[in-house]
C-alpha cells in the first residue's frame, strides 16, 4: 500500500523538486518544455489551427512553415501529398491537452502530433516561454 502510494507520488515529487531546483537555481531544467509538430492540409487549416492553438494559451509560439511533399501509407496504399507543418513551442506538461485540442479541431482522421523535449536552448527564450504558457 506504502510502495504503491510512492509510485503514484514519485512523479509528481519529482516535478516540484526540479520546479524548486529550477527556481533556485535560476537554470533551465531539460525537458520542461517541448517542440510539437503538427502537419496541416493547407495554409488555412495550417492557419486556423495555430490560431486556435494561441487562443487557448497552450502555446508560447506556432511557426508555420511553407509546403513539403510527404510520402506515407494510408489504408494500404502508398499516398503523395503537400503539407504544412506547424512547430509548436509549449511546455511538456501541456502536450496531453494540447494534443486532445488538437484532435478535437483537426480535419484529419489521424492527425499528426508529434512532440521532441527541448534539452538546451537561449535562456531568455525558454523564461519566455515558460512566461507565456501557464501552468
Amino acid at each position: 500500500e506504502v510502495l504503491a502510494l510512492l509510485a503514484l507520488l514519485s512523479p509528481l515529487l519529482r516535478g516540484l523538486a526540479l520546479q524548486l531546483h529550477s527556481a533556485v537555481t535560476g537554470s533551465y531544467v531539460p525537458g520542461t518544455h517541448s517542440v510539437v509538430f503538427v502537419t496541416c492540409l493547407n495554409e488555412h487549416v495550417a492557419k486556423d489551427i495555430a490560431r486556435a492553438i494561441m487562443d487557448r494559451r497552450l502555446a508560447a509560439c506556432v511557426n508555420i512553415l511553407p509546403k513539403s511533399s510527404a510520402l506515407y501509407f494510408w489504408k494500404g496504399e502508398l499516398e503523395e501529398s503537400t503539407e504544412i507543418l506547424l512547430l509548436v513551442k509549449t511546455r511538456t506538461s501541456r502536450i496531453g491537452e494540447l494534443s486532445n485540442y488538437v484532435r478535437s479541431i483537426h480535419p484529419f482522421e489521424i492527425p499528426e502530433i508529434i512532440s521532441l523535449p527541448i534539452d538546451q536552448g537561449n535562456p531568455a527564450y525558454l523564461r519566455w516561454m515558460e512566461e507565456n504558457v501557464p501552468r
